[in-house]
């Protein structure tokens, strides 16, 4: 941890550096032929760059293809025409709730603050509860369901079906950007900050017209199809597994296929590709362009995950797990429980944030850590689901200058610094927390082990 720290903060370094660095330090470390120690961490680079890199790939010509096509601006468009003006604050949250899934949050924030300003210039007020709407559900499916790239690793760390792990990041993401929502309400009344111009850097994006937005439901594809496919597989499977049917077992080796988050994020992509072709009237030639563009910036996006992930594999060669276990013992060498894992990942992934800024660094980092004093899963009581979730919600908390987010939230809004910490850093640490509570919670009530 503290190489990892030390290399982002104060040498400046990429985190791919600074993790695949650090993985490469705790082989060294760990015991093992002195031969193998570096080959190794090329191995557990391999596979989970092998595991994850093509989900992230497509996920990445995904949101791109949607931003382009204005599949993007027609879902938020949506919202607000189902919920209507009075409720837009609900609108711009659950669009960024759930534009955050396939496209990364920085980007649907550029996209949906110049819907906040146009309301702010409709209504002439709650500016800030507009902007922190579309942060609380932004941020939190970007940091609980997958496919982006930090609930993604978790997912791999900790062993969990990628199905299982979006449907629960998404039922514990909804109270949170609720809390979330009603937070923003709060702090608008208290702040009352009016909309200001931005600065000479930052521009607005013009909104589309409506006859130039594909159709709603085609626009919506790209991102349900491949949660309905992957999550069915996730129940079919769990069906067929405790009935003794030939029929379910049939139906089960489909959904397995269908179902295999590789080969759903292959046909969203396709979708999310014609859907932009043909909207744009692109040429062959030009969306190939495209999709090289977006290509090209996943690139960074997988080294980082897969850098992570090798990180993790060296934890569990040093035995890491035991080693920390023995030091949390309690009174009469109790082993420490699964709540206190949970709470412990929480506490690791808020570390990192604080220490160096990047949410998905920090639950790329505590979930390998937490998943290395994990004997087995039964050991823990309840589904390691609820640690992926409370780890994510940990990333979340203490969100300030040294975060990428939230000089997005302060340059794209037009506040100050200050008014950021008063609205951003409190808004994503009350939402951080939510999803904590209530990962604890079920993982009490609804164990599922």
């Amino acid at each position: 941890m503290l190489t990892v720290i030390l290399m982002i903060t104060l040498l400046r370094m990429n985190a791919f550096i600074a993790l695949i660095t650090s993985a490469v330090i705790v082989s060294l470390l760990a015991p093992g032929d002195l031969a193998g120690k570096i080959s190794r961490v090329a191995e557990a680079f391999g596979n989970t760059a092998g595991s994850i890199g093509i989900v992230i790939a497509l996920a990445v010509v995904i949101g791109k293809c949607m931003m382009d096509s204005g599949a993007a601006d027609r879902i938020v468009r949506g919202f607000l025409s189902l919920l209507g003006e009075k409720r837009s604050p609900t609108a711009l949250m659950a669009s960024g709730f759930v534009l955050s899934v396939p496209v990364f949050f920085d980007t649907v924030f550029y996209l949906l603050v110049p819907l906040a300003r146009s309301m702010y210039r409709r209504t002439q007020k709650h500016y800030l509860k507009y902007t922190m709407a579309i942060a609380a559900g932004g941020v939190i499916t970007h940091s609980l369901v997958p496919p982006t790239p930090g609930p993604l690793v978790m997912a791999d760390n900790l062993g969990i079906d990628l199905g299982v792990m979006i449907i629960v990041g998404a039922l514990i993401a909804i109270p949170a950007a609720i809390v979330g929502l009603l937070l923003a309400g709060w702090v608008d009344r208290r702040m009352n900050i009016p909309m200001r111009p931005l600065g000479g850097d930052v521009s607005e994006p013009e909104p589309l017209e409506d006859h130039r937005l594909p159709n709603l439901v085609v626009s919506l594809l790209p991102i349900v199809l491949p949660v309905l496919l992957v999550s069915a597989n996730t129940i079919v499977a769990t069906i067929a597994e405790a009935a003794d049917s030939s029929v379910l077992s049939r139906a089960a080796g489909i959904s397995a296929v269908l179902g295999n988050v590789n080969l759903a994020m292959l046909i969203s992509a396709a979708i999310a590709m014609w859907m932009l072709k043909s909207k744009r009237s692109l040429t062959n030639a030009q969306l190939a362009k495209v999709v090289e563009v977006s290509l090209m910036s996943g690139g960074m996006i997988i080294l980082i995950t897969a850098a992570g992930g090798a990180f993790g594999g060296m934890l569990k060669a040093a035995q890491i797990g035991p080693a920390i276990e023995n030091l949390l013992k309690g009174d009469g060498g109790q082993p420490t429980s699964g709540i206190m894992l949970l709470v412990l990942g929480a506490i690791i992934a808020s570390v990192m944030k604080i220490a160096q800024g990047s949410g998905t660094v920090a639950m790329i980092t505590a979930s390998a850590m937490v998943a290395a004093m994990i004997p087995s899963n039964q050991t823990l009581g309840y589904h390691p689901v609820y640690l992926a979730t409370a780890i994510g919600g940990g990333s979340m908390i203490c969100s300030w200058m040294n975060d990428s987010g939230f000089w997005i939230f302060v340059k794209m809004t037009g506040l100050t610094e200050v008014e950021g910490l008063k609205s951003w850093t409190i808004l994503v640490a009350i939402t951080g927390f939510s999803a904590i509570v209530v990962s604890l919670l079920l993982a009490m009530v609804l164990p599922m082990a």
